[in-house]
């Protein structure tokens, strides 16, 4: 946001070397995610039939291919027992694909259940990566899926984990590299464009059997890389590793071998001429319980969908529990987190993260129920992305703030040379993909300025580097003022701002109508602006609340609580509305949104 005339629109990414990390196991309930929670494609929620569980039922469109995607939370890879609750009114079956991380696992019928209000289960098992997994559930035919009610995953890891760095290992007709983005450890291994060149490892097995292993991987062409993986010089089984997008995306492959009790080889040999894919690490796990449950993250679709900012160094600040207790809100938008003047972040470039007041009001927050995310940048100040060399560096810079305040969600306010740089910019997408690499279930938001008909070519230029590098941002937000001319109301040009946006977004991820609204998001001003011709009325925003209402946008936000009162004696800008309002009535109109 700005700091500019009126006001201020003012997260070390962690490399192992690695080896083994213990796991704690115990038996553990599974755990549930709710189909209204989940990625609709092709299907409505509906609460016309009886004895769905959470508040609604997915009821997808009765063509093939509409799908419901789930995601869901893993503390470390491993298998995943599933339970699909469905019900299927017809009389015959509606099969469909499941398929977990993009590979079809299951293919189950889904019987008829006597009528719509009978629910059955379908169990499965799939093997699931540490962090963040989607299931998606795929109408075969004419009929489309069944109502889906719910997944309950139940998770089994394995005790002990080993990870072994590619650039450690054996190599022929391959190098280590550094020239990409992403890696863990010091650097991961390029193959020569050539067939035969391999990477062996050296594992250690403290008994004989079956073991996972998990290989991470990067393929930036457009063509499979198939690897041969060979144990102690056995029968190779080909792996196939085909395009993750760009050679800075990376993806896991995991299978089992058999290995033997102490020192053991596992050999990646490519089997074309364009060689192997880009190999970081593989990850070898054995033996096996249930895992602990992960700590719950934010489910898809709107999370702290309300979250309005508020800065505590300047702008006469409100207690934040006064403003929940005044108004209802739980969640706030703290700004800023700026440069110290080196990589290294800090409130308004000069409070420290712990100790201090801010802290002390994070606490008071989360004390009466609430919770903050954390922004990132702003109009003015040094920042962090300018200050940051890399991308890792500028993960590393975000994680400290993450840390500090075991964050769910933060916000990237990318403006002024940090949002003209271009390179700047890829540093910040790739930073945030290091975030969520490292940080399962955490939400990023951008935010960014905006048009009256949508991004321009900088923001477009941003939407693209997102979707081109394989960062999957939770919300691509727009500050809809201080446009240098508009017309109509500004609650229509926020609107169309806002249409403008979803609409790139749709294009450059390939999303449907719904997935682009949830993957979009504003964060309006209240009262007058920096521009003279601009004032949002507490009319605007209950149009603008109808809009949310209506497509069910991603966040619905606006600058600032600090304003949301009328002006006074020893008030200015940063301090109040400028128009006349009772107190937080901006605030009271916004927290009716619930996504």
């Amino acid at each position: 946001m700005r700091r500019a005339t009126l006001m201020a629109w003012t997260a070390t990414a962690l490399t192992a070397l690695a080896v083994t990390a213990v796991v704690q196991t115990s038996a553990s309930a599974a755990t549930r995610y709710e189909a209204e929670n989940a990625t609709i494609s092709q299907g409505i929620l509906e609460t016309t039939h009886t004895g769905f569980s959470g508040s609604a039922y997915v009821n997808n469109d009765n063509v093939s291919g509409s799908y419901t995607e789930f995601t869901i939370n893993a503390s470390a890879a491993g298998s995943a027992s599933l339970v699909i609750r469905y019900a299927n009114g017809t009389t015959s079956t509606r099969p469909s694909t499941v398929a977990v991380n993009g590979t079809t696992v299951a293919t189950p019928t889904f019987a008829p259940t006597a009528n719509w209000d009978t629910w059955a289960n379908a169990t499965l098992t799939a093997p699931v990566n540490a962090g963040a997994n989607t299931v998606r559930v795929t109408g075969t035919t004419a009929g489309g899926p069944p109502n889906l009610d719910y997944i309950d995953a139940d998770i089994t890891v394995a005790g002990p984990q080993s990870v072994y760095q590619a650039e450690d290992a054996t190599l022929s007709n391959a190098t280590v590299a550094t020239n990409h983005t992403g890696f863990t450890g010091t650097g991961f291994v390029d193959y020569v464009n050539a067939t035969g060149g391999f990477i062996e490892w050296t594992v250690t097995a403290a008994t004989a059997g079956t073991t996972t292993v998990t290989l991470r991987y990067a393929n930036g062409t457009a063509v499979n890389r198939p690897l041969a993986v060979s144990v102690n010089g056995g029968t190779a089984s080909t792996r196939n590793y085909n395009a993750t997008a760009n050679w800075d995306t990376w993806a896991d492959d995991t299978f089992t071998v058999t290995l033997n009790a102490g020192s053991n080889t596992i050999r990646a040999t490519a089997t074309t001429a364009n060689g192997g894919p880009n190999v970081d690490k593989i990850t070898v796990t054995t033996g096996g319980s249930p895992s602990p449950s992960p700590s719950p993250s934010p489910p898809p679709g709107p999370f702290m969908a309300v979250a309005p900012y508020e800065y505590f160094g300047w702008g006469s600040p409100q207690d934040p529990v006064s403003v929940m207790n005044a108004t209802g809100l739980k969640y706030f938008t703290l700004a800023f987190i700026l440069s110290d003047g080196t990589c290294n972040p800090a409130w308004d470039g000069d409070r420290p993260l712990t100790g201090g007041n801010d802290q002390a009001k994070i606490n008071a927050i989360r004390a009466n129920g609430g919770d903050v995310m954390v922004s990132f940048g702003g109009f003015s100040g040094a920042k962090l992305g300018e200050h940051c060399s890399s991308a890792s560096a500028l993960a590393g810079a975000y994680q400290k703030v993450i840390n500090a305040y075991s964050l769910k969600v933060i916000d990237i306010d990318i403006e002024a040379t940090e949002w003209s740089n271009a390179t700047v910019r890829q540093r910040v997408i790739d930073a945030l993909k290091i975030v969520k690499t490292n940080n399962a279930g955490i939400r990023t938001i951008i935010t960014f300025g905006v048009t009256p008909t949508g991004p321009d070519s900088t923001g477009n230029d941003m939407i693209h580097r997102g979707a081109v590098s394989g960062l999957q941002n939770d919300v691509w937000a727009v500050m809809p003022f201080d446009f240098g001319g508009h017309s109509g109301t500004m609650a229509q040009a926020t609107t169309a701002s806002v249409e403008g946006l979803k609409a790139k977004v749709k294009s450059e991820y390939g999303y449907s109508d719904a997935q682009a609204y949830a993957h979009v998001g504003l964060s309006s001003m209240n009262g007058k602006t920096d521009e003279t011709d601009e004032t949002v009325s507490t009319t605007d925003f209950q149009n603008i609340l109808a809009y949310a209402q209506q497509h069910h946008i991603g966040r619905l936000s606006f600058w600032s609580i600090n304003r949301d009162r009328q002006c006074g004696s020893g008030l200015d800008g940063d301090s109040c509305s400028g128009v006349s309002q009772a107190a937080y009535a901006f605030t009271k109109i916004f927290v009716q949104y619930t996504g």
